[in-house]
């Protein structure tokens, strides 16, 4: 048996073996190494013989040469695909360095976490004041295409790849989005993207004053943040706490661990996990009494994983509201396993439960109250072709009445059909903006309906959800 066949053996045995729910999942927890295992086990599985008989006969036969290297990692890659699991991927050194990167305090790109859903790319959520939130990408918009380059068959690593690039450039993205008939076409300058992910202040007013934390994602430094963003609020004898997790795609799991561990106290765990086998290990907290004061959790269709085992934690073992709508459902959790060539593999080796056992994967958790934005949070892009008018019906004349619609310009139809009504609210829109006033939408128009449209949605007494919250922990102070 040759040395590079006994390096594939060796790989294939890591992935056989680290399909243990348990046996990851210990290592993980006891920083016991996965590596181990294989010198355990004392013969090659017999299975594994048509592996070599595959591998040599590629080497020998094939008409064009083939890399060594190229057949070990489409082993592999060939392997988790069987798995059907968009979260089990191998990434090769220069891809796990990437996604290393996102965990540490910088990285450059254009500020998106991305998963694979039914093959297909999609954007969990943008980051907060990142260029991807700024150029207005949404939760589960489908990425396409990559500066013209199709993303079909791609796995979520390789598409990261692709639309991750040096500060300053630009990328262009092809998306599909719910309520759109055609695709857009957003272009996105990268930039160098912070990993501050506790940002925190005070809300309400003198009388009433309410901590709001908002946690972007979790990372290696973030409960950190969090217990010094609590321990400043709570020299402000706050009345209230508000946790913002929306938008918010995740991270480390040992992030939420230690921060659900501050919040959390009573009788039921905080999480969770079941293995393989089914067997259940639920987590509990050390603390021993609920905090002296209420606190509320603002979720979205964008929070994702960690957040959603965070806001599980609060609303079933804390019986805090959540408030917002539907979360993302991501109800597994994925560990990266070194191959020792700075690759490695990120596998799904568990499931996570809420406190009271329930599996949220594709389903989401639902909040207690629940708060739609205003309908000008959800308009999109306007792309303009030629300047939209009177007796024009189409589809960025819809785009054009909702945003107007919902700044209140009262444009008399949000169908696509461009009515003298609408020309009237587009008058009157220009009127307000000091722009020439011909009720047709040309591109100076439609680029100020978006300025507004955005600078709208980032004034505090728009976001009624942080609104319904403030109220909510208002009242129980009362």
């Amino acid at each position: 048996m040759g040395k590079k066949y006994r390096f594939l053996i060796g790989i294939l045995l890591i992935l056989l073996v680290s399909g243990v729910g348990y046996g990851v999942y210990k290592w993980y927890s006891e920083k016991q190494s996965i590596t181990k295992i294989p010198q355990q086990i004392e013969q090659v599985n017999e299975d594994l013989r048509k592996v070599e008989m595959a591998y040599e006969l590629i080497l020998s036969k094939y008409v064009e040469g083939v890399e060594e290297a190229t057949l070990v990692e489409g082993a592999i890659q060939g392997m988790l695909k069987t798995l059907d699991d968009p979260y089990s991927v191998y990434m090769d050194a220069q891809t796990a360095a990437q996604f290393n990167d996102s965990l540490d305090s910088s990285f450059e790109g254009i500020g998106a976490e991305v998963t694979e859903v039914d093959g297909k790319i999609k954007i969990v959520a943008p980051f907060k004041n990142s260029p991807a939130e700024k150029a207005g990408l949404k939760p589960n918009d489908e990425i396409m295409k990559v500066d013209g380059e199709s993303l079909e068959g791609k796995d979520v690593y390789e598409a990261t790849l692709k639309i991750r690039g040096k500060e300053g450039t630009t990328v262009r993205l092809e998306i599909k989005r719910e309520g759109l008939v055609d695709p857009i076409e957003v272009s996105v300058q990268r930039a160098e993207i912070p990993n501050e992910s506790v940002h925190y202040g005070m809300k309400g007013d003198s009388r009433q004053p309410i901590g709001y934390v908002e946690i972007t994602s979790f990372s290696e430094n973030t409960a950190e943040e969090f217990q010094q963003a609590l321990t400043d609020l709570e020299e402000e004898a706050l009345t209230g706490l508000i946790i913002d997790v929306r938008g918010n795609p995740g991270g480390l799991l040992k992030a939420v661990e230690q921060i659900s561990a501050q919040l959390v106290a009573g009788e039921k765990p905080y999480f969770q996990i079941q293995e393989r086998s089914g067997e259940k290990r639920p987590y509990y907290s050390p603390l021993k009494k609920k905090k002296p004061y209420p606190i509320a959790v603002l979720i979205d269709e964008g929070s994702a994983s960690a957040s959603e085992i965070l806001a599980g934690a609060l609303s079933e073992a804390g019986q805090y509201p959540l408030i917002g709508v539907k979360t993302f459902g991501k109800g597994t959790v994925q560990q990266a396993i070194p191959l020792g060539d700075g690759s490695n593999i990120k596998m799904t080796t568990f499931k996570w439960l809420t406190p009271d056992g329930n599996w949220i994967h594709r389903k989401g958790i639902q909040p207690t109250i629940e708060v739609e934005q205003p309908s000008f949070f959800h308009t999109h892009p306007l792309q303009i072709e030629q300047p939209l008018k009177v007796e024009m019906n189409d589809e960025a004349v819809k785009r054009a009445q909702e945003m107007l619609y919902g700044l209140g310009y009262g444009p008399g139809r949000t169908d696509g059909y461009f009515s003298m009504q609408t020309e009237k609210a587009v008058k009157a829109f220009q009127v307000t903006n000091s722009l020439a006033v011909t009720g047709v939408i040309d591109k100076k128009t439609a680029n100020k309906l978006e300025e507004v449209i955005q600078q709208e949605t980032e004034l505090e007494k728009n976001d009624i959800q942080l609104q319904a919250a403030i109220h909510y922990l208002s009242a129980q102070d009362e």
